[in-house]
């Protein structure tokens, strides 16, 4: 069954509209978001090179 009418208490404050966000500059947000990419591929980058090095030493101690 549905609820009486007026079930609800009775509203007295009204919020504040929202306020407008500042412009996004879009160029800077591609340029940074470039930036961390490169950052990332070089840390993985990085970390590879150095499992790779790792798994090589760990495989040459076990055949010598």
């Amino acid at each position: 069954t549905p609820p009486p009418a007026g079930w609800r208490p009775p509203v007295h404050l009204q919020p504040v509209p929202p306020r407008r966000l500042p412009p996004q500059d879009m160029v800077r947000l591609d340029a940074a978001e470039q930036r961390a990419q490169r950052l990332t591929y070089g840390i993985g980058a990085v970390a590879g090179v150095v499992l790779v090095i790792l798994v090589c030493l760990l495989c040459s101690r076990l055949v010598f």
